[in-house]
């Protein structure tokens, strides 16, 4: 018999020390470089949004990539590009660690939903608020003192 799996993980990962670097325009490319990286590693990109300070994505993975290697592409790959296409952003970083959160195929389109309205979300909350809420609506255990090193 074959395998066949369908793994979900939202993701969320902020810049380094929560700087405000993605504007507008960068955005607008770096979204489908992101999805490019996805498609390349036999990932499907499902959805990705953020504001100046964060991204959220959601992914599936194939069997043959773990959850820490997924976003060690993502990340690695677009900071790799932004260094060699946006001269102003040399300084460009992403935090080192990051929040992986296990979807249920039925939660998708609500998951969807909360990435694809992130501005308007963040008009209302910072992002430390959301991903202290996040932690706690998926009953990790954490230090504050280490999560925003």
């Amino acid at each position: 018999m074959s395998s066949f799996i369908r793994i979900y993980i939202h993701y969320v990962f902020s810049t380094k020390y929560r700087e405000p670097l993605i504007t507008e325009e960068l955005e607008k490319r770096l979204w489908p470089y992101m999805a490019g990286i996805a498609r390349e590693n036999n990932m499907e990109l499902i959805t990705v949004n953020g504001t100046e300070d964060h991204v959220h994505i959601l992914l599936s993975l194939p069997s043959t990539i773990t959850i820490s290697q997924a976003i060690k592409l993502i990340k690695g790959g677009s900071s790799h590009w932004i260094h060699q296409i946006f001269h102003d952003l040399q300084n460009f970083a992403w935090q080192i660690g990051y929040g992986a959160f296990s979807v249920n195929h039925s939660d998708i389109p609500q998951i969807i939903n909360y990435i694809k309205y992130q501005k308007k979300h963040h008009a209302e909350q910072n992002f430390k608020n959301e991903f202290l809420v996040l932690l706690k609506k998926h009953e990790i255990n954490y230090n504050e003192k280490y999560i925003w090193e």
